[in-house]
């Protein structure tokens, strides 16, 4: 397992990282999320082999917010 964070741009509440949170448990390959407000930005463990960061970081823009690089 691999451990990523990502800072996130345009969350404004808890229905937000809710909806991160969520976004990001449904990939394949994800075994933890963990994300907060401030700071803005979702930890994400998973497996390599089956996910890479910028899968993760397109189902977050998918969701509707930025990714900060």
């Amino acid at each position: 397992m691999q451990t990523i964070t990502i800072k996130i741009q345009g969350m404004t509440c808890m229905g937000c990282v809710n909806s991160v949170k969520t976004v990001l448990k449904n990939q394949n390959g994800v075994t933890a999320v963990a994300a907060s407000l401030e700071p803005a930005q979702a930890t994400v463990q998973y497996d390599p082999e089956k996910i890479d960061p910028s899968q993760l970081k397109a189902a977050i823009i998918d969701a509707g917010f930025d990714v900060i690089d």
